[in-house]
């Protein structure tokens, strides 16, 4: 998965690169010269979402998403392991169903055309069904393989 890491990591960058420079550009038109680009709003919540979606698998990889473990943390170690697989399984399930529901809408909305740039409004779920995906395989591997972090607890 390093591959996929790799790349995904790239597009985040390239996202968010691309929504501060469409951004600051459409700013210094409308205050500079009193126009706009008709395509910046669109462009730059495309930017938006692919940046969000493609980067919540790497949270998962790094064990860097929020979580409440007031009750979790008072359990024995070999229990946490356990809710920690069992929470990463059932995460993945969830991946599973975005995952698969994200391609049907994806093709429902096929025809349906963004009204500045004329692309296909799909181009809003391509990075969900990635993104999904993805983070479906890191829930797997860590339900199977529970990262172990130096206090002895498990991270899912």
């Amino acid at each position: 998965m390093t591959r996929a890491d790799k790349g995904a990591r790239l597009l985040v960058m390239t996202g968010a690169a691309a929504m501060v420079v469409i951004v600051s550009a459409q700013v210094v038109m409308r205050y500079v010269f009193n126009g706009s680009f008709d395509w910046a709003d669109e462009a730059s919540r495309i930017a938006f979402v692919w940046t969000i979606f493609l980067a919540i698998p790497l949270g998962i990889k790094d064990g860097t998403h929020v979580g409440i473990e007031l009750l979790v943390t008072r359990f024995p170690d070999g229990l946490r392991r356990f809710i920690a697989r069992v929470m990463s399984a059932l995460a993945a399930a969830m991946m599973a169903i975005v995952f698969w529901t994200s391609i049907i809408v994806a093709l429902a909305t096929w025809s349906e055309r963004l009204g500045a740039i004329n692309v296909t409004s799909s181009v809003f779920f391509f990075p969900l069904i990635l993104g999904a995906f993805h983070a479906m395989l890191h829930l797997i591997q860590l339900a199977l393989i529970p990262l172990s972090f130096p206090s002895g607890e498990a991270k899912p």
